[in-house]
Protein backbone atom coordinates (compact mmCIF):
# COMPACT_ATOMS: atom_id res chain seq x y z
CA UNK A 1 0.00 0.00 0.00
CA UNK A 2 1.23 3.32 -1.34
CA UNK A 3 2.05 5.66 2.34
CA UNK A 4 0.00 8.83 2.39
CA UNK A 5 1.32 11.50 0.32
CA UNK A 6 3.27 9.66 -2.29
CA UNK A 7 2.30 7.91 -5.42
CA UNK A 8 1.79 4.69 -6.01
CA UNK A 9 4.26 3.06 -8.27
CA UNK A 10 3.82 3.73 -12.19
CA UNK A 11 1.70 6.75 -11.75
CA UNK A 12 3.05 10.09 -12.45
CA UNK A 13 1.29 13.60 -12.07
CA UNK A 14 0.08 15.57 -14.99
CA UNK A 15 -1.47 19.22 -14.88
CA UNK A 16 -5.33 19.39 -15.86
CA UNK A 17 -6.21 22.78 -17.70
CA UNK A 18 -10.22 23.75 -17.09
CA UNK A 19 -12.83 25.70 -19.02
CA UNK A 20 -16.19 25.78 -19.83
CA UNK A 21 -17.36 22.56 -21.02
CA UNK A 22 -19.11 23.26 -24.43
CA UNK A 23 -22.79 22.41 -22.52
CA UNK A 24 -22.10 25.01 -20.07
CA UNK A 25 -21.51 27.31 -23.08
CA UNK A 26 -24.60 26.77 -24.35
CA UNK A 27 -26.67 27.65 -20.98
CA UNK A 28 -25.24 30.65 -21.00
CA UNK A 29 -25.75 31.90 -24.33
CA UNK A 30 -29.39 30.56 -23.99
CA UNK A 31 -29.53 32.96 -20.66
CA UNK A 32 -28.39 36.06 -22.08
CA UNK A 33 -29.81 35.88 -24.95
CA UNK A 34 -33.30 35.01 -22.61
CA UNK A 35 -32.52 38.19 -20.77
CA UNK A 36 -31.57 40.62 -23.56
CA UNK A 37 -34.86 40.03 -25.00
CA UNK A 38 -36.76 40.69 -21.88
CA UNK A 39 -34.91 44.19 -21.63
CA UNK A 40 -35.30 45.13 -25.29
CA UNK A 41 -39.55 43.83 -25.54
CA UNK A 42 -40.35 44.70 -22.02
CA UNK A 43 -41.47 41.46 -21.10
CA UNK A 44 -40.26 39.77 -17.73
CA UNK A 45 -41.80 36.38 -19.10
CA UNK A 46 -38.66 35.74 -21.52
CA UNK A 47 -36.52 35.96 -18.32
CA UNK A 48 -38.25 33.19 -16.92
CA UNK A 49 -36.96 31.61 -19.66
CA UNK A 50 -33.12 31.98 -18.43
CA UNK A 51 -34.39 31.51 -14.88
CA UNK A 52 -33.46 27.35 -15.00
CA UNK A 53 -30.28 27.77 -16.81
CA UNK A 54 -29.14 30.18 -14.20
CA UNK A 55 -29.77 27.49 -11.07
CA UNK A 56 -28.41 24.86 -13.10
CA UNK A 57 -24.69 27.28 -13.39
CA UNK A 58 -25.25 27.39 -9.88
CA UNK A 59 -24.57 23.51 -9.24
CA UNK A 60 -20.56 25.00 -10.70
CA UNK A 61 -17.84 22.87 -9.02
CA UNK A 62 -16.05 25.09 -6.91
CA UNK A 63 -13.54 22.40 -6.03
CA UNK A 64 -11.35 20.87 -8.85
CA UNK A 65 -8.23 18.89 -9.02
CA UNK A 66 -5.40 20.72 -10.58
CA UNK A 67 -3.42 17.92 -10.82
CA UNK A 68 -4.40 13.75 -11.87
CA UNK A 69 -2.32 10.55 -11.71
CA UNK A 70 -1.81 8.49 -14.53
CA UNK A 71 -0.37 5.42 -15.28
CA UNK A 72 0.23 4.07 -18.48
CA UNK A 73 1.63 0.96 -19.66
CA UNK A 74 2.55 -0.59 -23.34
CA UNK A 75 1.37 -4.10 -23.57
CA UNK A 76 3.90 -4.87 -25.86
CA UNK A 77 6.96 -2.75 -26.48
CA UNK A 78 8.11 -5.20 -30.28
CA UNK A 79 5.49 -5.49 -32.86
CA UNK A 80 5.45 -6.65 -36.37
CA UNK A 81 4.01 -3.94 -39.01
CA UNK A 82 0.26 -4.54 -38.69
CA UNK A 83 0.37 -6.36 -35.44
CA UNK A 84 -2.14 -5.13 -33.02
CA UNK A 85 -1.20 -4.09 -29.41
CA UNK A 86 -2.80 -1.68 -26.46
CA UNK A 87 -2.00 0.37 -24.20
CA UNK A 88 -3.38 0.00 -20.46
CA UNK A 89 -4.19 3.20 -18.68
CA UNK A 90 -5.52 3.76 -15.64
CA UNK A 91 -6.47 7.62 -13.78
CA UNK A 92 -6.38 8.62 -10.23
CA UNK A 93 -7.67 12.06 -8.20
CA UNK A 94 -10.60 12.19 -9.89
CA UNK A 95 -13.12 11.07 -7.28
CA UNK A 96 -15.94 13.53 -8.35
CA UNK A 97 -15.33 13.76 -12.01
CA UNK A 98 -16.09 11.78 -14.79
CA UNK A 99 -13.31 10.65 -16.70
CA UNK A 100 -12.31 9.42 -20.54
CA UNK A 101 -9.59 8.45 -22.62
CA UNK A 102 -9.04 8.67 -25.95
CA UNK A 103 -5.26 7.83 -28.05
CA UNK A 104 -4.07 10.24 -30.16
CA UNK A 105 -2.05 8.44 -32.86
CA UNK A 106 1.38 9.80 -33.95
CA UNK A 107 2.42 9.05 -37.62
CA UNK A 108 1.72 5.18 -38.89
CA UNK A 109 -0.04 4.57 -35.59
CA UNK A 110 -3.28 3.05 -35.93
CA UNK A 111 -5.50 3.86 -32.98
CA UNK A 112 -9.34 2.07 -32.48
CA UNK A 113 -11.92 2.75 -29.48
CA UNK A 114 -11.20 2.05 -25.84
CA UNK A 115 -12.52 -0.81 -24.51
CA UNK A 116 -13.12 -2.05 -20.70
CA UNK A 117 -13.77 1.73 -19.01
CA UNK A 118 -14.35 0.67 -15.31
CA UNK A 119 -17.29 2.88 -14.16
CA UNK A 120 -18.35 3.96 -9.97
CA UNK A 121 -15.03 4.68 -7.73
CA UNK A 122 -11.84 5.38 -9.18
CA UNK A 123 -9.51 3.86 -10.21
CA UNK A 124 -10.41 3.68 -13.38
CA UNK A 125 -8.86 1.40 -16.11
CA UNK A 126 -8.60 1.30 -19.81
CA UNK A 127 -7.55 -0.30 -22.74
CA UNK A 128 -6.69 1.82 -25.83
CA UNK A 129 -6.18 -0.45 -28.83
CA UNK A 130 -3.40 0.68 -31.55
CA UNK A 131 -1.78 -1.11 -34.92
CA UNK A 132 1.36 0.18 -36.13
CA UNK A 133 1.14 0.11 -39.89
CA UNK A 134 5.00 0.64 -40.71
CA UNK A 135 8.28 -0.37 -39.34
CA UNK A 136 11.00 1.41 -37.14
CA UNK A 137 11.28 3.00 -33.96
CA UNK A 138 8.30 5.32 -33.39
CA UNK A 139 6.36 7.54 -30.35
CA UNK A 140 2.95 5.62 -29.98
CA UNK A 141 1.27 9.12 -29.66
CA UNK A 142 -0.40 11.28 -27.01
CA UNK A 143 -3.42 9.84 -24.18
CA UNK A 144 -5.89 12.64 -24.00
CA UNK A 145 -7.51 12.70 -20.62
CA UNK A 146 -10.84 14.80 -20.43
CA UNK A 147 -12.30 15.28 -16.81
CA UNK A 148 -16.27 16.11 -16.57
CA UNK A 149 -18.75 17.33 -13.43
CA UNK A 150 -21.82 15.34 -13.54
CA UNK A 151 -23.57 18.10 -15.15
CA UNK A 152 -21.20 18.88 -17.52
CA UNK A 153 -20.26 22.14 -16.89
CA UNK A 154 -16.85 21.91 -17.12
CA UNK A 155 -13.99 20.05 -18.53
CA UNK A 156 -10.52 19.67 -17.61
CA UNK A 157 -7.80 18.42 -20.36
CA UNK A 158 -4.65 16.30 -19.52
CA UNK A 159 -1.78 15.34 -22.48
CA UNK A 160 -0.11 12.21 -21.32
CA UNK A 161 3.12 11.60 -24.02
CA UNK A 162 3.18 7.82 -24.35
CA UNK A 163 6.34 5.70 -24.64
CA UNK A 164 7.91 4.56 -27.95
CA UNK A 165 7.21 1.09 -29.66
CA UNK A 166 9.86 -0.71 -32.17
CA UNK A 167 7.71 -1.94 -34.72
CA UNK A 168 9.72 -4.49 -37.10
CA UNK A 169 9.34 -5.19 -40.89
CA UNK A 170 6.52 -7.89 -41.88
CA UNK A 171 8.39 -10.98 -43.29
CA UNK A 172 7.49 -11.85 -46.65
CA UNK A 173 6.14 -15.04 -46.95
CA UNK A 174 8.32 -17.77 -48.39
CA UNK A 175 8.32 -21.46 -48.47
CA UNK A 176 11.23 -22.43 -50.72
CA UNK A 177 14.68 -22.38 -50.79
CA UNK A 178 17.67 -21.71 -52.70
CA UNK A 179 19.75 -24.21 -52.57
CA UNK A 180 23.54 -24.18 -53.45
CA UNK A 181 25.39 -27.25 -55.32
CA UNK A 182 28.06 -27.54 -53.47
CA UNK A 183 27.73 -27.33 -49.62
CA UNK A 184 30.00 -27.30 -46.92
CA UNK A 185 30.16 -30.53 -44.49
CA UNK A 186 27.90 -29.79 -42.00
CA UNK A 187 24.96 -31.16 -40.65
CA UNK A 188 21.74 -29.45 -41.74
CA UNK A 189 18.07 -30.26 -44.07
CA UNK A 190 19.62 -30.22 -47.33
CA UNK A 191 20.13 -32.97 -49.55
CA UNK A 192 23.69 -32.99 -50.89
CA UNK A 193 24.98 -34.39 -54.07
CA UNK A 194 27.63 -36.92 -51.67
CA UNK A 195 26.18 -40.14 -50.06
CA UNK A 196 25.97 -40.19 -46.77
CA UNK A 197 23.28 -40.41 -43.20
CA UNK A 198 20.50 -38.47 -44.60
CA UNK A 199 16.85 -39.74 -45.27
CA UNK A 200 16.65 -39.06 -48.94
CA UNK A 201 17.13 -41.84 -51.88
CA UNK A 202 19.96 -41.24 -53.65
CA UNK A 203 20.50 -44.79 -55.68
CA UNK A 204 21.38 -48.27 -55.56
CA UNK A 205 25.12 -49.76 -55.57
CA UNK A 206 26.89 -52.93 -54.89
CA UNK A 207 27.43 -54.11 -51.28
CA UNK A 208 30.74 -53.60 -50.03
CA UNK A 209 32.28 -55.53 -47.13
CA UNK A 210 31.48 -53.13 -44.18
CA UNK A 211 28.42 -51.41 -45.40
CA UNK A 212 25.19 -51.93 -43.17
CA UNK A 213 23.11 -54.66 -43.51
CA UNK A 214 19.79 -53.09 -42.91
CA UNK A 215 20.17 -51.12 -45.93
CA UNK A 216 20.55 -54.02 -48.09
CA UNK A 217 17.67 -53.29 -51.46
CA UNK A 218 16.52 -56.56 -51.89
CA UNK A 219 14.49 -56.02 -54.74
CA UNK A 220 17.67 -54.80 -56.89
CA UNK A 221 19.28 -57.84 -55.35
CA UNK A 222 17.20 -60.11 -56.42
CA UNK A 223 16.92 -58.95 -59.73
CA UNK A 224 21.14 -58.79 -60.37
CA UNK A 225 21.61 -61.81 -58.05
CA UNK A 226 23.95 -60.00 -55.95
CA UNK A 227 23.89 -58.21 -52.95
CA UNK A 228 22.98 -54.31 -53.59
CA UNK A 229 22.65 -51.76 -51.37
CA UNK A 230 20.29 -48.20 -51.24
CA UNK A 231 22.54 -45.37 -50.79
CA UNK A 232 20.95 -42.15 -49.32
CA UNK A 233 22.15 -38.10 -49.70
CA UNK A 234 23.97 -36.57 -47.40
CA UNK A 235 22.35 -33.94 -45.18
CA UNK A 236 24.07 -30.58 -45.30
CA UNK A 237 23.75 -26.84 -44.28
CA UNK A 238 24.58 -23.94 -46.18
CA UNK A 239 25.79 -20.37 -44.99
CA UNK A 240 23.04 -17.45 -46.65
CA UNK A 241 24.42 -13.88 -46.13
CA UNK A 242 21.55 -11.70 -46.95
CA UNK A 243 22.17 -7.83 -48.00
CA UNK A 244 19.67 -5.14 -47.48
CA UNK A 245 20.17 -2.58 -49.63
CA UNK A 246 18.97 0.86 -47.86
CA UNK A 247 21.05 3.73 -50.01
CA UNK A 248 17.71 4.76 -51.28
CA UNK A 249 14.12 4.68 -50.42
CA UNK A 250 11.84 5.59 -53.30
CA UNK A 251 8.01 4.80 -54.00
CA UNK A 252 4.58 5.74 -51.90
CA UNK A 253 4.79 5.88 -48.32
CA UNK A 254 4.21 2.27 -47.06
CA UNK A 255 5.38 0.71 -49.84
CA UNK A 256 8.56 1.88 -50.81
CA UNK A 257 11.49 0.04 -52.14
CA UNK A 258 12.83 0.36 -48.40
CA UNK A 259 10.00 -1.32 -47.10
CA UNK A 260 10.51 -3.82 -49.70
CA UNK A 261 13.84 -4.28 -49.13
CA UNK A 262 13.58 -5.13 -45.33
CA UNK A 263 10.33 -7.38 -45.71
CA UNK A 264 12.01 -9.52 -48.25
CA UNK A 265 15.50 -9.29 -46.02
CA UNK A 266 13.13 -9.99 -42.95
CA UNK A 267 11.49 -13.11 -44.92
CA UNK A 268 14.38 -14.30 -45.92
CA UNK A 269 16.00 -14.91 -42.39
CA UNK A 270 13.36 -16.48 -41.11
CA UNK A 271 12.76 -19.15 -43.86
CA UNK A 272 16.32 -20.06 -43.89
CA UNK A 273 17.19 -19.72 -39.54
CA UNK A 274 13.94 -22.06 -39.80
CA UNK A 275 15.85 -24.47 -42.25
CA UNK A 276 18.28 -24.88 -39.87
CA UNK A 277 20.93 -22.46 -42.16
CA UNK A 278 23.45 -20.43 -40.95
CA UNK A 279 21.99 -16.65 -41.70
CA UNK A 280 24.21 -13.55 -41.73
CA UNK A 281 22.74 -9.66 -42.89
CA UNK A 282 24.41 -6.84 -44.12
CA UNK A 283 22.99 -3.28 -44.22
CA UNK A 284 24.47 -1.97 -47.11
CA UNK A 285 24.10 1.57 -46.70
CA UNK A 286 26.33 4.93 -46.16
CA UNK A 287 28.41 2.70 -44.36
CA UNK A 288 28.11 -1.13 -43.45
CA UNK A 289 26.58 -2.94 -40.57
CA UNK A 290 26.68 -6.61 -40.45
CA UNK A 291 26.13 -9.56 -38.27
CA UNK A 292 27.94 -12.80 -39.46
CA UNK A 293 26.42 -16.04 -39.95
CA UNK A 294 24.85 -18.22 -37.09
CA UNK A 295 22.05 -20.18 -35.93
CA UNK A 296 19.31 -19.57 -33.22
CA UNK A 297 16.63 -18.14 -31.68
CA UNK A 298 18.41 -15.26 -30.13
CA UNK A 299 20.49 -14.87 -33.60
CA UNK A 300 16.93 -14.09 -35.57
CA UNK A 301 16.30 -11.92 -33.25
CA UNK A 302 19.60 -10.13 -33.57
CA UNK A 303 19.00 -10.15 -36.87
CA UNK A 304 15.43 -8.69 -37.24
CA UNK A 305 16.97 -5.85 -34.60
CA UNK A 306 19.44 -4.97 -37.51
CA UNK A 307 17.15 -4.78 -39.99
CA UNK A 308 14.58 -2.84 -37.97
CA UNK A 309 16.86 0.27 -37.09
CA UNK A 310 16.57 2.83 -38.97
CA UNK A 311 19.36 4.41 -41.43
CA UNK A 312 18.64 7.91 -41.30
CA UNK A 313 22.04 9.74 -39.84
CA UNK A 314 24.49 6.72 -41.26
CA UNK A 315 27.53 8.92 -43.38
CA UNK A 316 27.77 8.46 -46.89
CA UNK A 317 30.86 6.78 -48.22
CA UNK A 318 32.65 8.04 -51.16
CA UNK A 319 33.23 4.47 -52.72
CA UNK A 320 32.01 1.51 -50.99
CA UNK A 321 32.33 -1.49 -53.62
CA UNK A 322 33.99 -4.10 -51.66
CA UNK A 323 32.48 -6.26 -48.69
CA UNK A 324 34.52 -7.10 -45.89
CA UNK A 325 35.21 -10.74 -45.77
CA UNK A 326 34.52 -11.03 -42.34
CA UNK A 327 30.58 -10.75 -43.25
CA UNK A 328 31.07 -13.28 -45.80
CA UNK A 329 31.81 -16.67 -45.16
CA UNK A 330 33.64 -18.91 -48.20
CA UNK A 331 31.23 -20.68 -50.64
CA UNK A 332 28.55 -18.69 -49.26
CA UNK A 333 24.74 -18.04 -50.96
CA UNK A 334 24.31 -13.76 -50.95
CA UNK A 335 20.82 -13.02 -51.36
CA UNK A 336 20.47 -9.09 -52.65
CA UNK A 337 17.46 -7.20 -51.62
CA UNK A 338 17.57 -3.87 -53.68
CA UNK A 339 16.50 -1.30 -56.34
CA UNK A 340 19.46 -1.51 -57.74
CA UNK A 341 19.70 2.41 -57.85
CA UNK A 342 22.90 3.21 -56.38
CA UNK A 343 26.16 1.90 -58.61
CA UNK A 344 28.61 1.22 -55.67
CA UNK A 345 25.97 -1.32 -54.68
CA UNK A 346 25.65 -2.51 -58.49
CA UNK A 347 30.00 -2.54 -58.53
CA UNK A 348 29.56 -4.51 -54.83
CA UNK A 349 27.91 -7.09 -57.05
CA UNK A 350 30.03 -7.28 -59.47
CA UNK A 351 32.70 -7.72 -56.91
CA UNK A 352 31.01 -10.61 -55.31
CA UNK A 353 30.61 -12.31 -58.52
CA UNK A 354 34.51 -12.38 -59.79
CA UNK A 355 35.25 -13.62 -56.09
CA UNK A 356 33.31 -16.76 -56.79
CA UNK A 357 30.39 -15.83 -55.08
CA UNK A 358 26.97 -17.46 -56.08
CA UNK A 359 24.35 -14.14 -56.13
CA UNK A 360 20.94 -13.72 -56.66
CA UNK A 361 19.56 -9.99 -56.80
CA UNK A 362 16.07 -9.68 -56.01
CA UNK A 363 14.65 -6.19 -57.20
CA UNK A 364 12.50 -4.41 -55.54
CA UNK A 365 12.25 -1.31 -57.92
CA UNK A 366 8.29 -0.12 -58.07
CA UNK A 367 8.86 3.45 -59.16
CA UNK A 368 9.62 5.65 -61.65
CA UNK A 369 10.96 9.46 -61.97
CA UNK A 370 8.04 11.85 -62.35
CA UNK A 371 8.14 13.48 -65.65
CA UNK A 372 5.54 16.46 -66.81
CA UNK A 373 4.32 14.77 -70.15
CA UNK A 374 6.51 17.25 -71.93
CA UNK A 375 9.25 15.82 -74.81
CA UNK A 376 12.19 16.21 -73.14
CA UNK A 377 10.54 14.45 -69.62
CA UNK A 378 9.49 11.62 -71.73
CA UNK A 379 12.83 11.20 -73.40
CA UNK A 380 14.59 11.62 -69.98
CA UNK A 381 12.38 8.76 -68.65
CA UNK A 382 12.95 6.79 -71.58
CA UNK A 383 16.76 7.06 -71.13
CA UNK A 384 16.38 6.24 -67.31
CA UNK A 385 14.97 2.82 -68.33
CA UNK A 386 17.41 1.93 -70.73
CA UNK A 387 19.84 2.53 -68.18
CA UNK A 388 18.63 0.43 -65.29
CA UNK A 389 17.58 -2.09 -68.14
CA UNK A 390 21.49 -2.07 -69.35
CA UNK A 391 22.53 -2.36 -65.22
CA UNK A 392 20.12 -5.66 -65.26
CA UNK A 393 21.37 -7.16 -68.11
CA UNK A 394 25.38 -6.60 -67.40
CA UNK A 395 24.48 -8.79 -64.06
CA UNK A 396 23.43 -11.46 -65.49
CA UNK A 397 25.52 -11.60 -68.42
CA UNK A 398 28.07 -12.15 -65.42
CA UNK A 399 25.84 -15.16 -63.95
CA UNK A 400 24.02 -12.99 -61.53
CA UNK A 401 20.25 -13.74 -61.62
CA UNK A 402 17.90 -10.52 -61.59
CA UNK A 403 14.46 -11.68 -60.31
CA UNK A 404 11.84 -8.62 -59.65
CA UNK A 405 9.34 -9.06 -56.63
CA UNK A 406 6.34 -6.88 -56.38
CA UNK A 407 6.42 -7.02 -52.56
CA UNK A 408 2.79 -8.17 -52.83
CA UNK A 409 2.72 -11.48 -53.36
CA UNK A 410 5.05 -14.68 -51.96
CA UNK A 411 9.27 -14.49 -52.51
CA UNK A 412 8.52 -17.97 -54.33
CA UNK A 413 7.31 -16.70 -57.07
CA UNK A 414 10.12 -14.93 -58.59
CA UNK A 415 12.94 -17.37 -57.38
CA UNK A 416 10.80 -20.20 -58.16
CA UNK A 417 13.21 -20.99 -61.63
CA UNK A 418 16.24 -21.08 -58.88
CA UNK A 419 14.36 -22.81 -56.27
CA UNK A 420 13.33 -26.22 -58.17
CA UNK A 421 16.52 -27.14 -58.81
CA UNK A 422 20.07 -27.05 -57.12
CA UNK A 423 22.06 -23.52 -58.00
CA UNK A 424 25.04 -24.74 -59.64
CA UNK A 425 28.03 -22.97 -58.17
CA UNK A 426 30.60 -21.75 -60.89
CA UNK A 427 33.14 -19.24 -61.17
Amino acid sequence: MAEPGRLPAGFRQVSVRWGLSAHARRLLTLALTSLIIAVVTGRPAFAGIAAPAVLLMAAWPRIRPDKVSVRTALLDSILVENGESAIRAEVRGNDSFDVSLMLEPSKDIEAGPAVGVLAGAPPKQVYLPFTPTRWGRRLVGTLAVSLSDRYWLTAGQADVHLPTLDCRPMPAQMNSSVVLSRLPSRLGEHPARATGEGGEFAGVREFVPGDRQRRINWPATTRHGTLHLSTFSAERTQNVVVIADATTDVGEHGSSTLDLVLRGASGAVRHYLARRDRVGVIIYAGRLSWIGPGLGQRHFQRLIDLLASSPVGWERAAELTRLPRAALPPGALVLVFSPLLDHRLVEAVRDLRERGFSVVVVDVLNAEPAHDGSRISGLTARVWRLEQQAIRYSLKQLGVPVVHWDGVSSLDEPLAPYSRRVLVVRR
